[in-house]
C-alpha cells in the first residue's frame, strides 16, 4: 500500500472523529462504517475487519475505562470462546454446552437463556462443550449445536423455533458444529468439526425460516487423482469456522481444515482438494465459483480455516488469508487470482517457502513414517483461530502470533484406536509441541503489518501465546488479552500500552465494542479454554497451572 493511500486513510479517521457527536461517528455508507452503535454478525462486518467506528473511548482516555458490568454463565468448561453479537441494545453470547444468553448490553442483566437439550452422545465428542458463537437475524438466533443440528431461536424470547439434525454423531466420530453458522439471505450455513477425524467433511446450509435443508457441499472432491481409492471416505477437511458472506458479489467465503490422517499420507497421494482451501460459494445452489488450495497434499495439519479478510490493493478487493502454515495469501475476491504470499510465522522448517506468484510449495519437507520429526509452526497453526482485526485508519492488521513447533512421529492409525466416537486420525506415533530450534524461546506476539505485504510495523513479545481475538477501533485503539488474564488497550499506530486490567482467567473469545444511547462499551470474554491451552502445555508447562473461567465483562469510561 502506497504512503499516498495510507495518508488518505489517516485524514480519513481524522475527518470521521471531527464529525463525532457523542458516542458515535454516523454511518458511512463504505463497508466497514455502518451501524456503528452494533456488533451484528461475527466480524462485525462481512469483510471480517472486527473494527468498530466508534470513538468515545480513544486514545487520550482508554485509561478511565472501568468496569461496568460481569456476566458470569456460571460453566467454566473451555471458557468462553464466543464473540458476543450485539443488536440494539441486548447482547447475544454463547457459553459451554450450547447455553445461549439474551443480556441488556448496557448493565449486564440476564434477558433470557436457552439451555439446548442434547443428545447425550455429545459428551463423548473430542469437541464437546465448546462453542464460538451465535448469529442473529430475520428475527432469530442461530446456533450450531454440540450433537449436529442448526437450531433457531425466536430473537425476543429464546423461544426454540426449529431444529434440524444434519449430522449422525455415531456414524462421524461426534461430528458437531463449534462454531455459529452464519446468514447469507434467507440460506444459514456452517461446516462441522471433523479436519482430524476419519470422515469425510461437508458444508451444510438450510432455509433460514423454516430449517429445511437446501444444500450440502462436499468438501472432498470426488476425484480418484485427487483422492486415490477409498482414501477420501476418511480424508477430513471440514469447515469448522464461521465464512463470510459479501452481499455485494453474493458470495460466500469458508475455508477448510487439513486433510486426515494429518501426518501420516500413503494411500492419500494427491492433491486432496478442496482440504487447506479457501473456497467462494454461490449460497443459493451451494455451487464452487472458485477456489484457491493453499497447501496441496497437506501433511502437516495446515488447514485454511481462518477468516477471509476484504481489504483493497489498487482499486480492487483482495482477499487477506492467514494460513496455519505460517504464510499469508493474498488474492484476487473475484477469481482467487494470487496477488502474493508473505511469510507470517518467523520459524519455518516444513518448506523452504511458497512461490508468491504461483502459490507453489517450495521444497516441501514431508514426514516420513517412522522418522522423528521437528517441524515449525506447529499443529495449531502460526496462530491459532483467535481472529486478527484491522484498521482502515492505520491500513495494519493486527494479529497475533505464536512460535512453537511441534516433534512428529509419524505412523499409521491402528484401527483398534479408532473405534470410539472422540478418535482422531493424526497419523502419528508421537506428537509434542517444543520450542523453536537452536536454542530459540518458544513465544508469542502481536503484529502489526501491512495485510498486502507483511511489512511489519510494531510487535508485541508475550510469554506465553496469547489465544484472544483482536478488536480495533476508530478511536485508535487495539483491545485484546492474553493467557494468563491480562486485558489490554494499545495505541494502534505504535503499540504503546494505554490500559490494562486482570480478569483473573485467559482471554479467548472476541472483543467488541457498541453504543447504547450514546454511550460505548467494549465487552471482553475471560475465561481460557479450549483443547489449545493443553496442547501448547509440552512448550510452556506454566500453563497447567492456569485457572479456567467464564466471565463476560463490559467495560466503559466513568
Amino acid at each position: 500500500m502506497s504512503n499516498m493511500k495510507f495518508t488518505s486513510l489517516r485524514l480519513s479517521a481524522c475527518a470521521l472523529a471531527l464529525l463525532v457527536s457523542g458516542a458515535v461517528v454516523g454511518a458511512e455508507a463504505k463497508p466497514g462504517f455502518a451501524d456503528p452503535d452494533n456488533w451484528p454478525q461475527y466480524h462485525r462486518s462481512y469483510n471480517a475487519w472486527r473494527y468498530s467506528p466508534l470513538t468515545q473511548i480513544n486514545k487520550s482516555n482508554v485509561k478511565k475505562l472501568k468496569v461496568a458490568w460481569i456476566h458470569q454463565p456460571g460453566n467454566i468448561t473451555h471458557g468462553l470462546q464466543a464473540t458476543p453479537i450485539v443488536i440494539d441494545g441486548v447482547l447475544y453470547y454463547i457459553s459451554a454446552d450450547n447455553n445461549v444468553w439474551a443480556v441488556d448490553a448496557a448493565t449486564g442483566k440476564t434477558l433470557w437463556h436457552y439451555a439446548a437439550k442434547l443428545n447425550p452422545i455429545a459428551k463423548q465428542a473430542f469437541y464437546a462443550s465448546a462453542s464460538r458463537g451465535v448469529t442473529v437475524g430475520r428475527g432469530k438466533v442461530f446456533i450450531g449445536s454440540l450433537d449436529g443440528r442448526f437450531i433457531a431461536l425466536d430473537q425476543k424470547t429464546g423461544k426454540e423455533l426449529w431444529s434440524t439434525q444434519l449430522t449422525d454423531p455415531k456414524t462421524q466420530y461426534g461430528a458437531l458444529f463449534s462454531a455459529p453458522p452464519q446468514l447469507a439471505g434467507d440460506v444459514l450455513f456452517g461446516g462441522t468439526t471433523g479436519g482430524d477425524q476419519p470422515i469425510a467433511g461437508k458444508i451444510y446450509a438450510v432455509n433460514a425460516d423454516t430449517g429445511k435443508p437446501v444444500w450440502t457441499f462436499d468438501v472432498i472432491k470426488n476425484d480418484p487423482a485427487s483422492w486415490p481409492g477409498d482414501s477420501g471416505k476418511v480424508g477430513g477437511g471440514s469447515a469448522w469456522m464461521p465464512g463470510t458472506y459479501d452481499e455485494s458479489t453474493d458470495t460466500i467465503y469458508i475455508g477448510t481444515s487439513n486433510a486426515a490422517p494429518d501426518y501420516y499420507t500413503p494411500g492419500r497421494e494427491g492433491d486432496n482438494k478442496y482440504t487447506a482451501t479457501l473456497l467462494a460459494i454461490d449460497p443459493k445452489t451451494g455451487t464452487l465459483k472458485w477456489h484457491r488450495q493453499e497447501i496441496p497434499h497437506d501433511t502437516w495439519d495446515f488447514d485454511s480455516a481462518y477468516e477471509a479478510l476484504l481489504v483493497q490493493k489498487d482499486g480492487k478487493d483482495v482477499i487477506v488469508h492467514l494460513n496455519k502454515s505460517g504464510f499469508v495469501f493474498v488474492m484476487d475476491k473475484k477469481d482467487g487470482a494470487l496477488e502474493n504470499v508473505w511469510q507470517f510465522a518467523e520459524n519455518v522448517n516444513w518448506a523452504k517457502g511458497i512461490d508468491p506468484k504461483t502459490g507453489a510449495l517450495i521444497e516441501p519437507r514431508r514426514p516420513q513414517p517412522g522418522k522423528r520429526e521437528l517441524l515449525c509452526p506447529n499443529l495449531l497453526g502460526a496462530r491459532s483461530w483467535n481472529h486478527g482485526a484491522y484498521n482502515p485508519g492505520t491500513g495494519l492488521w493486527y494479529s497475533h502470533a505464536m512460535e512453537v513447533c511441534n516433534e512428529v512421529v509419524s505412523g499409521k492409525d491402528d484401527p483398534a484406536n479408532l473405534t470410539a466416537i472422540s478418535s482422531l486420525s493424526l497419523g502419528i506415533d508421537e506428537i509434542k509441541l517444543v520450542p523453536p530450534p537452536n536454542g530459540k524461546k518458544p513465544d508469542g506476539r502481536l503484529d502489526a503489518r501491512d495485510p498486502l505485504t507483511g511489512k511489519l510495523k510494531w510487535s508485541i513479545r508475550y510469554e506465553l501465546p496469547p489465544l484472544s481475538s483482536v478488536l480495533t477501533t476508530a478511536g485508535g485503539l487495539v483491545f485484546t488479552g492474553d493467557m494468563e488474564g491480562r486485558l489490554y488497550a494499545y495505541d494502534a499506530d505504535n503499540g504503546k500500552e494505554l490500559w490494562r486490567f486482570n480478569a483473573g482467567s485467559g482471554a479467548r473469545g472476541g472483543p467488541v465494542s457498541y453504543a447504547v444511547k450514546g454511550k460505548q462499551y467494549i465487552v471482553i470474554p475471560t475465561g481460557l479454554g479450549s483443547h489449545a491451552p493443553g496442547f501448547l502445555a509440552g512448550a510452556f508447562p506454566q500453563i497447567k497451572n492456569l485457572p479456567g473461567g467464564a466471565a463476560l465483562i463490559g467495560f466503559t469510561l466513568e
